[in-house]
């Protein structure tokens, strides 16, 4: 048998072993080639700070606490690597003591061997080491949202009512109070909520926590929040005493005439209104209406409160009158306008009111209705102006208005373009005078008003 030397051609043999070494070579990098990875905000650990601490002091990073990792690897372990697979540690016990300064680690555990390099950016934490301190301070509570329409937070209470913050003596001084944060969106039952411990500073932003530490232990924060019902109510008031002879008392207004009361599902179950008592207004030998500032806040029912506690008192008129006379407050939104003119709009005080006195038969007086019965005749005011116009009121056999009553209006030019049209504007906004006025009202039209003269008519046929 012939025999072949290991050695023959050995030229040739070591050519071709380092040709498809190469070969093999360009065929990886093409098929799989090798490049780099950033990876952002990576949080570094920091490893060994019992060195500081067992010293009594503390810590804080001057700066970030994560760092960039820059990996090199083949495109597979590239495909494959996450952020969470990168690990970054900072060890005290490497600190240069004169800087401060902290070489970063980055290794990544589960590719061990399976990359080339993995670096961090920057590649050095700064650590500021300083004295320990503690900070008590007293926590009030702190809401989000709004509870649900129609109710509102009553009581609130926080527990602990204190926190014991510590750390570092710079970071301490930064924090000026402390809160009990909850979210009480669309709450309508009272409940004790957990709450996130939020840090303020002086001019009220929000401090990090990162590097403090706190009492709270795993009980954490809880905020009992009372969640009432809110409700509107009139109030009405009842009188005692008689009237000097020849005088009768004929009613009382209040003003307000309503308030917004709070309470427990339970509570306001059946409250209807708030009553002040006869004992409260006496009208003994009275020949003139009796005024009363009252605070109502003694007959409020048992568990119910008023929503605006400083708004706690009303006016309360008895109106006191002759015999054969009656007063009758009367809004002027409610004063028809007759013959208005079409280049015209009307302007007058929101709220504003007129009185009129009338006289007559006892028993006609006590039934006598005017919602309909009252206008002005604006024919003659066909300038813009401010004019104090004559009343005309349409009042039924035997009962007489004792004077004349006029009412302040202010014409203006009417606008081009209008939202409403005339009444419903009017009575919504009401009106102003001249240049103060802040809404736009409208002034009625003077079909509207032709169609009111005529429902005028019909109601003196009846009569």
């Amino acid at each position: 048998m012939r025999k072949y030397k290991l050695t023959r051609n050995l030229g040739l043999k070591i050519m071709a072993f380092i040709f498809s070494t190469f070969l093999w070579l360009i065929v990886v990098n093409l098929d799989n080639p090798v490049g780099s990875q950033t990876f952002s905000d990576i949080p570094v650990t920091i490893v060994n700070d019992d060195i500081i601490t067992s010293a009594g002091d503390v810590y804080q990073v001057i700066g970030d606490d994560t760092v960039s990792v820059v990996v090199h690897a083949n495109r597979e372990v590239r495909q494959n690597l996450s952020a969470d697979d990168i690990i970054a540690t900072a060890d005290i016990a490497e600190m240069d003591t004169s800087t401060g300064l902290v070489p970063v680690t980055i290794t990544i555990p589960e590719y061990s061997g399976d990359y080339e390099s993995a670096e961090a950016v920057p590649r050095n934490l700064q650590i500021q080491r300083e004295k320990s301190g503690r900070k008590v301070l007293s926590l009030t509570a702190e809401t989000d949202g709004e509870p649900r329409d129609g109710y509102m937070i009553g009581e609130v209470s926080v527990s602990p009512e204190n926190v014991t913050i510590t750390g570092a003596e710079s970071l301490l001084e930064q924090i000026y109070r402390a809160a009990a944060k909850v979210n009480i969106d669309g709450l309508s039952d009272s409940e004790e909520l957990q709450a996130d411990l939020v840090l303020y500073d002086m001019n009220g932003n929000e401090l990090g926590q990162n590097q403090l530490e706190n009492n709270l232990g795993d009980s954490g924060l809880t905020v009992s929040i009372e969640i009432l019902r809110q409700k509107s109510v009139p109030v009405v008031a009842d009188v005692s005493g008689r009237p000097a002879e020849g005088y009768q008392y004929t009613g009382c207004t209040v003003e307000p005439e309503s308030v917004q009361i709070c309470g427990s599902d339970e509570d306001l179950k059946d409250v209807e209104e708030i009553r002040i008592p006869a004992s409260a207004i006496d009208v003994s030998d009275a020949e003139e209406p009796v005024e009363q500032t009252i605070d109502i806040t003694p007959y409020l029912p048992e568990g119910v409160e008023l929503v605006d506690t400083n708004s706690s008192t009303v006016n309360v008129t008895a109106m006191v009158e002759e015999e054969g006379t009656r007063t009758i407050t009367l809004l002027v939104s409610s004063i028809k306008l007759n013959n208005l003119s079409e280049q015209l709009q009307v302007y007058y005080e929101p709220d504003a009111e007129i009185s009129l006195r009338f006289s007559g038969d006892q028993t006609a007086l006590e039934t006598l209705n005017i919602s309909n019965a009252v206008s002005v005749d604006l024919s003659g005011y066909t300038r813009p102006g401010t004019y104090d116009v004559p009343v005309n009121v349409n009042v039924p056999n035997g009962i007489s208005l004792t004077s004349e009553v006029t009412v302040t209006l202010t014409l203006a030019e009417k606008e081009e373009e209008q939202p409403q049209s005339g009444s419903e504007t009017q009575n919504e906004n009401g009106a102003q005078n001249g240049s103060d006025a802040q809404s736009e009202p409208d002034a009625q039209s003077e079909p509207d008003a032709q169609e009111q003269s005529g429902t005028q008519d019909e109601t003196q046929t009846e009569e």
